[in-house]
């Protein structure tokens, strides 16, 4: 008996036989207890060693394997030390479930008949394991037996397992209560609290019809109740912040509060706090003016801040306040009835006129990129709000943006039109300075090319600024707006087309509108430059604006209709032409007015015999020749027609120029006066008739040639309505032939001049009491004196 004993606890005796024993002579038994060695080795541990049948406290353990190996390896002494030992765990296994029977005697007496088959499986296996030593098929058959033993044992620690896992809920359940009663205090942790009770709730109601969990459920449900009544007043506190109101709001949901209730305190407490900020903008406005008369005090800040300060509060909040409105009560009934989107769409509208008061105070042009970056920074967050509330005024922003873009050009316009007059001023001042003897002002060309420079600089440099509103990181240049209509209704008609129309219009008015009272008319030189200008305009200068407006901002293939670039043109030539026309109406009539006095203050019956040009007559020709200079200093020459080889020389006489003096001298009477005048009429039907007030050409002969056309015609109708003495004709014949001699070489052609000083002598010859003329040689001897 001590060999078999021996034998049976070597170290070979089994493939356990290394684990050890107990203190207290278990055999088999580990130290860490009966349940661990029952339930097997962790999940970290099987999962480390591999698979083996053989491992009887394997999870896979095969008996029949087992056995097999158990019969092929170990000799009869060994197995009767095996048998022993398992009969020892077994004692131990009945020993350790006893123990839990007498612990959970009502939850296990339902396993007190299978504990009973087990032993009587365990004794029978004890029978047959004695007959082993004698034959080894017996020893085979009790081996099953034992294998079916040890599977039963694995399906009943499963069992166990499951109700110690029950008991475990129920103490969770049980302890509810305290724990809600610990975390929804007032100053505690009430999502948490929640959370407990949401985990406990379900398990609650589906067992209230049992005494003991419907009194936990009573306790539960009092707690959350009274939390329900806290967060409500605390949902009535104005200084909650949209975060802190959010989940107040989601707290009362997960309490089964009604949502349609909570939906509108939700909106009365965010609109509330938005209607705080709109009003905290508002205060920075200046109160309206209903008369208009009250002078607006500069704005506090920029605009940049003021938007900042409205994206970042206002729209940010409201953004907020959607995203959380819709995460609160979307699917839920009574709250999607399209209460966000007119709750929205009513702050939007308010804020977008605050937004409009605020942009006209900008009055002046300001910083332009300052006002591009606010209304891009406005139109991004007003972008975002749109993602979560489509109806919350899209148009409207836009419209905003576009007004305000618009406005902005306009006043552009308005700078450009400011600045042109405030040009022309300083050309005005710069042509009435007095001139210090021997020292020059600037010329006309410098004037012209000063003027030209600084418009289309200050032209250039608008549309500069005005790109800012197209440029590619502007959020806004991508709208429809800016691609089509800004680029053409806004900049190309609106400030181009419309400036060059107004400079046109403006310098024309110097032409057609009447001075104002007491105002001093525009200096010649003036009307000439501005001509000019139009007439560079017309050339050249139209043409480069239209050019690079459309390179700046390129018109849609499919956008409303623009002015063509001949259009224009064609008003800068009329308005050209126009000042052209009076600038020559006013230099004629100066020296016609001069003409005029000189003929109708002298007494032409009465005066002496002739021995000089009379003052005027070369204070004309001196006019005449600083007006050519003038008109040279802007404009070509001119082609003049070809000249006779004694222009120069050419004799006055005091009748037609078709008839010799000598011819008819005389027989030129008082008495026969018809022979005269017939003959007159006579050359008036085969001459060339002189059309006074003619359109001029651009160009230096023309301007001349008309401005000595209308002197000499005054002088002609003021000769007409005189009574002329013998030296009164006289000295006409005088002074036309001084005329003759220096105002051809200014007309286009010398005939013109030529024949209206004609018809002057003609008609002082047929207003003349005595009409005896003077010799030729004396007329140019004293014309060569003067």
């Amino acid at each position: 008996m001590a060999e078999v004993e021996a034998a049976g606890s070597g170290a070979g005796g089994s493939p356990e036989a290394g684990t050890g024993t107990s203190s207290s002579g278990g055999g088999w038994r580990r130290p860490h207890g009966p349940l661990q060695r029952y339930y097997g080795p962790s999940a970290a541990e099987a999962a480390e060693a591999a698979p083996d049948p053989a491992d009887i406290n394997g999870p896979h353990f095969d008996p029949e394997v087992f056995l097999t190996k158990v019969r092929s390896e170990c000799p009869l002494g060994q197995l009767l030390a095996r048998e022993a030992a398992l009969g020892r765990e077994i004692r131990a296994l009945d020993s350790d479930m006893q123990t839990l029977l007498y612990e959970n005697y009502n939850k296990f007496i339902s396993a007190t008949d299978t504990i009973r088959k087990m032993k009587v499986d365990f004794r029978r296996m004890e029978a047959e394991m004695d007959d082993l030593a004698a034959n080894m098929a017996a020893i085979s058959t009790s081996s099953a037996r034992v294998s079916a033993a040890l599977q039963d044992r694995h399906r009943r620690g499963a069992q166990l397992a499951g109700v110690q896992a029950l008991l475990r809920k129920l103490q969770s359940l049980v302890e509810v209560p305290g724990r809600l009663r610990r975390w929804a205090a007032p100053g505690a942790e009430p999502a948490r609290a929640l959370r407990c009770y949401a985990r406990a709730r379900a398990v609650l109601r589906h067992y209230r019809h049992l005494p003991s969990f419907r009194a936990i459920e009573d306790e539960s449900h009092a707690i959350m109740a009274d939390l329900a009544q806290r967060l409500r007043a605390r949902l009535r506190d104005d200084t909650l912040d949209p975060k802190e109101l959010t989940e107040c709001v989601e707290m009362l949901l997960q309490l089964e509060e009604p949502p349609e209730e909570l939906c509108e305190e939700f909106l009365s407490h965010a609109g509330a706090r938005l209607e705080a900020e709109l009003a905290a903008l508002e205060a920075e406005l200046p109160a309206a003016d209903p008369s208009g008369t009250a002078a607006t005090p500069p704005p506090a800040s920029d605009i940049l801040d003021f938007v900042d300060r409205g994206s970042s509060a206002f729209v940010g909040n409201l953004c907020l306040l959607a995203a959380s409105y819709r995460s609160l009560f979307e699917g839920r009934p009574g709250a999607g009835d399209g209460r966000l989107e007119a709750f929205a769409a009513t702050l939007t509208t308010r804020y977008f006129e605050l937004l409009e008061r605020r942009l006209a105070l900008e009055r002046g042009l300001g910083d332009t990129s300052l006002l591009v970056r606010a209304l891009d920074r406005f139109h991004r967050r007003l972008r975002a709000l749109l993602e979560l509330l489509p109806a919350a005024g899209a148009e409207a922003g836009a419209a905003l943006v576009a007004r305000a873009a618009r406005e902005r050009v306009d006043r552009y316009l308005r700078a450009l039109q400011t600045f042109f007059l405030g040009c022309l001023g300083d050309v005005r001042q710069a042509l009435a300075a007095p001139r210090p003897p021997g020292k020059e002002g600037p010329g006309l060309p410098d004037l012209l090319a000063t003027l030209a420079s600084s418009v289309l600089g200050q032209l250039k440099a608008v549309l500069a600024y005005v790109q800012l509103f197209t440029a590619k990181d502007v959020a806004f240049a991508s709208l429809p707006y800016f691609k089509g209509e800004f680029c053409v209704e806004a900049v190309r008609e609106g400030l181009v087309v419309a400036f060059v129309r107004w400079l046109c219009r403006t310098a024309r008015g110097f032409a057609d509108g009447p001075a104002e009272r007491g105002a001093p008319a525009a200096p010649p030189a003036l009307l000439l430059l501005l001509a000019r200008l139009c007439l560079d305009y017309e050339a050249t200068t139209i043409s480069y604006i239209l050019t690079l407006t459309d390179e700046q901002f390129p018109p849609q293939d499919t956008g409303p209709a623009v002015t063509p670039g001949p259009a224009l043109c064609a008003e800068a030539r009329g308005a050209a032409q126009r000042l052209l026309d009076h600038y020559v109406q006013v230099q004629g009539a100066a020296v016609a007015q001069m003409l005029r006095k000189s003929v109708e203050t002298r007494d032409w019956l009465g005066t002496v015999e002739p021995r000089n040009v009379r003052a005027v007559m070369k204070r004309v020709v001196e006019d005449i020749t600083a007006i050519d200079v003038q008109v040279g200093q802007l404009f070509e020459e001119g082609v003049r027609r070809a000249q006779s080889s004694d222009s120069s020389r050419r004799a006055f006489s005091v009748y037609s120029s078709s008839r010799a003096p000598g011819r008819y001298a005389p027989s030129y009477t008082p008495s026969a006066p018809m022979d005269t005048h017939l003959l007159s009429n006579i050359q008036k039907l085969f001459s060339e008739r002189i059309d006074i007030f003619s359109p001029v050409e651009f160009n230096k002969v023309s301007v001349l040639t008309g401005i000595i056309k209308i002197s000499l015609k005054t002088l002609l109708e003021c000769v007409r309505l005189r009574t002329l003495g013998r030296f009164g004709l006289q000295q006409v014949q005088v002074d036309g032939h001084y005329l003759q001699l220096y105002l051809w070489r200014f007309a286009a052609d010398e005939r013109v001049v030529q024949g209206l000083l004609d018809e002057v002598a003609a008609s002082a010859a047929h207003r003349c009491l005595d009409p005896v003329p003077m010799e030729h040689s004396v007329v140019e001897l004293i014309c060569e004196r003067g």
